[in-house]
């Protein structure tokens, strides 16, 4: 009983954050949109209307084309208007007229204004279009006194209907809009009558896909999300794209504080299709024009719930496709929510990913509402993809501190006697640790811990301090434990090959050679096999292993690149 009393005032002192955010989002607040001409499409808006308890009146279908884009013509006479009107017929939001006089230097205006809304939140279903296209005859005035980049009226379609407040209030359509709710802290501002409706899409590259995204979402938010966090910086340190790292760092920051187990890659290239990247909670990297490394294996060890997100100009140039750019293949390896981009935003108009992450985590706020408040712009070219009620961290009580949220999930996981719990004493051990309590504590908790001895997660971790303490022999032990235990194909790489590596610097060569050897047996389309049999010739070599030599120069010759003559 001492020990939880310290490990949970532990993780009360970590966060130390209060979320003034509303109570998890509700689903007579939400508008569902889908297409009338697909079947598929009012299927799974009528799906997910009924696992979050909207109002069927709230769902509802617009005749609309089929493929990804649409002209502006189009959203506006076949989305926009009657979508407006079918809201106000509802009385969902409530609008009137507001005049604004003319003076010396500027003419009137008038138009209608958002005084009341009762939802905040619109769902876009599979065969809803991805994106506007660009309307080169229309003519806006000012627009010749904007950035030449910026003369385009091309938007994602949800960026759009975001701003639909702000279009009542005649929003030009050239260049992004200003969100007027970027950077707030209080989750209830993120409303219409500020301006911003939070929209988000269940789409991805199949309909089924898109079902999943609601059904990750809510097993999440009921067993909590679990795994490993990965951000992929460039190392960049001065710049015009500096910045995207600097959100990179700010969120592997923040991800590391509230207990998760994180790696980050400061390195120019992206991971490597080789690198062991195992139980995913969170990914945020940049910045490959296509899906690449760890993410092109036949099973990418999603968690349900994951958030994956890859910084780049197109990420989401077409999004109902497994195999181009980033958002659909995402979706269809089994990440819960992502964020992309339909066309060229410019890296000032993508989202500040370090405070998407800080509003998500530790300030509690559903996905819609991270999104959208960490976005400067709107009518631009973010499209959100996944649940926007989706709210892992927010539990019984949005109010309650992110300590305080763990401990009650952990509590929940003991009664149900959940597997889950390795990774709640995972975090415990990891939030102690980032409060400078002693890794010796640290190791009396985990060897102590009766779920230690049966989890691969707990082991691994185990040895991880070991080795960070200089204890190789121990951290050796405790990883050979892990390897006999369950774990993912990843993990399991990962584990292996750090034991072979910790064999070979204990002057173990004969242990470690056979360990690369059962490697290679177990796992015989490793993608860097070449880097593999250059750490076993100079084991074989020391051992004297003639015939052993031999063969691995000869595997080394195979894989090494030849310039062509």
């Amino acid at each position: 009983m001492v020990r939880m009393k310290i490990l949970w005032s532990c993780c009360a002192a970590t966060a130390g954050l209060c979320s003034t955010s509303l109570a998890a989002g509700q689903g007579d607040e939400v508008v569902v949109i889908y297409n009338s001409q697909l079947p598929e499409s009012k299927e799974l808006a009528f799906y997910y209307a009924q696992r979050r308890e909207v109002p069927t009146n709230q769902v509802l279908g617009f005749d609309l084309p089929t493929a990804e884009a649409i002209t502006r013509a189009e959203f506006r006479d076949q989305l926009q208007k009657p979508l407006l009107k079918a809201l106000e017929r509802q009385r969902l939001i409530r609008t009137q007229p507001e005049i604004i006089p003319a003076t010396r230097d500027r003419t009137g205006d008038a138009f209608q204004k958002v005084i009341d809304a009762r939802i905040r939140y619109a769902t876009v279903c599979y065969g809803v279009p991805v994106k506007i296209l660009n309307d080169p005859n229309l003519s806006e005035p000012g627009a010749e006194k904007l950035r030449v980049e910026l003369r385009r009226n091309d938007a994602a379609l949800d960026s759009e209907l975001a701003a639909l407040p702000l279009l009542l209030r005649n929003l030009p359509l050239t260049s992004p809009a200003r969100n007027p709710v970027y950077g707030v802290t209080n989750a209830a501002r993120i409303h219409p009558t500020n301006g911003v409706l939070v929209v988000a899409r269940l789409d991805g590259p199949s309909v089924e896909i898109a079902r999943g995204l609601v059904d990750k979402a809510i097993e999440a938010e009921t067993n909590g999300l679990w795994g490993r966090a990965y951000f992929d910086q460039r190392g960049l340190t001065n710049g015009n794209y500096k910045l995207g790292d600097d959100w990179i760092r700010g969120a592997a920051e923040m991800v590391r504080r509230l207990g998760f187990e994180t790696v980050v890659d400061d390195k120019p290239d992206t991971f490597s299709a080789a690198f062991p990247m195992s139980q995913i909670a969170f990914y945020a990297g940049w910045y490959d024009g296509q899906f690449s490394g760890p993410f092109t294996v036949s099973k990418v060890e999603f968690m349900p719930g994951a958030v994956a997100y890859h910084l780049h100009s197109f990420s989401a140039h077409v999004l109902r496709t497994p195999d181009q750019y980033w958002v659909g293949p995402l979706l269809a390896k089994g990440a819960t929510a992502t964020i992309g981009y339909v066309e060229e935003p410019y890296l000032e108009g993508t989202i500040n990913v370090a405070a998407f992450f800080a509003d998500f985590t530790a300030l509690g706020f559903n996905f819609g509402e991270a999104a959208y408040a960490a976005q400067p712009s709107i009518s631009w070219q973010t499209t959100v993809v996944g649940d926007p009620l989706y709210r892992p961290f927010g539990r019984k009580n949005p109010a309650d501190h992110f300590g305080k949220r763990l401990q009650e999930l952990h509590g929940e996981l003991l009664a149900r006697k959940s597997k889950l719990i390795e990774w709640s004493h995972l975090q415990v051990v990891n939030l102690n640790l980032a409060q400078g309590y002693s890794v010796s504590d640290m190791i009396g908790y985990l060897e102590q811990e009766p779920t230690t001895r049966k989890s691969a997660v707990l082991q691994e971790k185990l040895g991880d301090i070991f080795y960070s303490r200089g204890k190789l022999a121990d951290a050796i032990d405790a990883y050979g434990k892990a390897l006999k235990l369950e774990m993912t194909p990843q993990q399991r790489i990962r584990v292996m090959l750090g034991q072979a590596e910790l064999l070979a610097l204990y002057t173990k060569r004969q242990q470690a050679l056979d360990k690369y050897q059962e490697f290679l047996k177990e796992f015989t389309n490793y993608p860097a096999l070449l880097s593999l049999y250059q750490k076993m010739l100079p084991l074989a070599q020391d051992l004297n292993q003639t015939t052993e030599v031999v063969r691995i120069e000869k595997e080394i010759e195979r894989l090494s690149p030849h310039p062509e003559k």
